[in-house]
């Protein structure tokens, strides 16, 4: 073992990078859009898909938080990657409307049992260690893993679409990584499931206690704070992020190389680039985030969300008027804030909970970000339709800059 940063690299710290790093070999997240849109799917409709995709992890969150923490970690997250498995299958098969949708619900599900229980287990690992102190830095380190994955990704994506020739392909390629995740999961310690297997009043009463706990909890003004913060810019990130793939596209039509390549082809290995080198920064971003804090004086948390605001503003504006570089460039800004801000408050969000319902906090986190997630999706995806992407997204991101402005002093110090 090698110590860095404060904390121990060990095998379980290989394990944690691993699962982020296979967990993003999402071949068809660098395509999706295009995919959809190829399809005859229609901006509203896919607005549509996310926000039933949200709903359903609305729905399930907050249970499967609780179910994880009361039943056992591992046996949630290896069952939400048998749920992705299922929705890339259909996407692979079928091509209609309803067939899609049944996709997104699967997918919206594996979601809801996922989110936060990996980070769960992993601020339980360093408390149990004595790491918490470090548990941003940590975070953020295995996070890095993350965006590198989803820049491997992206280039193996741009390859088989290369060589493919379809968009479709790639899901049945990402079947591969999840089969890997899932075998990973299985061999955690048993230490991060906490599964004590009680009886079945023992079950509800351990249920009861958490749901008392997690209401006691979101009732402390700092703690809702810090949760506000992150939903925001997340269910921003998550309802808008796709659409970067139409300012690739545009981007992709002026290089005057490959020319004897199919239309697809083409696109399909120069956005695999493009995503290849966002994802890269992203991961610098994520590795040093706690760095940047430390030598701020400023409120980081804050900055980044106004300044990924103030990106997707810029991008928007720059898309309306064609300048396709400009608008792809300060998108990718908002990749990087999200990156920057999401180990400050994960760890922001252990230092101010007890670790029994620290999956269980994380979903409620998840279950407001959701619910922003809907709106915005819906809402962005109605603007596209009538008005284009730009306005679109230049009025959603203006009203969130605005709205981040007004917030009240105290919300700001984090």
């Amino acid at each position: 073992m090698s110590q860095e940063g404060a904390f121990v690299k060990n095998r379980q710290y290989i394990k944690f990078c691993m699962y982020g790093f296979l967990k993003n070999l999402r071949f068809f997240d660098a395509f999706f859009i295009l995919f959809l849109v190829e399809k005859g799917i229609s901006f509203t409709q896919i607005g549509l898909y996310y926000a039933v995709r949200e709903i359903v992890t609305n729905l399930l969150e907050v249970p499967s938080g609780i179910l994880a923490d009361s039943f056992g970690r591992k046996r949630a997250l290896a069952g939400s990657f048998i749920l992705y498995i299922s929705s890339f299958i259909l996407f692979f098969l079928f091509q209609n409307f309803w067939f899609f949708l049944i996709a997104f619900i699967l997918f919206g599900a594996a979601e809801a049992f996922r989110s936060g229980t990996h980070q769960g287990m992993i601020m339980d690992y360093l408390k149990l260690n004595n790491m918490e102190a470090h548990s941003a830095n940590y975070y953020g380190h295995t996070r890095s893993w993350s965006q590198k994955g989803s820049a491997l990704s992206a280039l193996i994506a741009g390859f088989i679409v290369l060589y493919g020739g379809s968009y479709q392909s790639v899901f049945l390629y990402s079947i591969v990584p999840y089969v890997l995740n899932f075998i990973l999961i299985l061999s955690y310690p048993a230490v991060l499931n906490r599964s004590r297997e009680p009886s079945i009043k023992g079950k509800r009463a351990r249920m009861g206690s958490a749901l008392r706990m997690l209401r006691n909890l979101l009732k402390q003004p700092r703690v809702l704070n810090i949760i506000y913060s992150s939903a925001s810019h997340s269910a921003y990130l998550r309802s808008v992020k796709d659409y970067i793939q139409l300012a690739m596209l545009n981007v992709v039509m002026l290089i005057p190389v490959l020319v004897h390549l199919e239309q697809e082809q083409k696109i399909g290995l120069f956005i695999g680039i493009m995503y290849f080198l966002i994802y890269l920064a992203t991961s610098t971003a994520s590795k040093y985030s706690s760095f940047l804090a430390r030598k701020s004086r400023r409120n980081v948390v804050f900055i980044t969300m106004l300044t990924g605001f103030l990106a997707g503003a810029i991008s928007g504006l720059a898309f309306l008027i064609e300048f396709w570089s400009i608008s792809l460039l300060a998108f990718a800004g908002i990749y990087v804030m999200e990156n920057i801000r999401k180990p400050l408050l994960t760890g922001a969000i252990a230092d101010q909970v007890p670790k029994d319902i620290f999956t269980s906090v994380i979903s409620a986190q998840t279950l407001l970000r959701t619910i922003m997630t809907i709106i915005f999706a819906l809402l962005f995806g109605w603007l596209a339709d009538h008005f284009g992407v730009g306005i679109s997204l230049l009025s959603m991101s203006t009203l969130l800059l605005t709205g981040g402005l007004l917030i009240p002093s105290r919300m700001k110090a984090q």
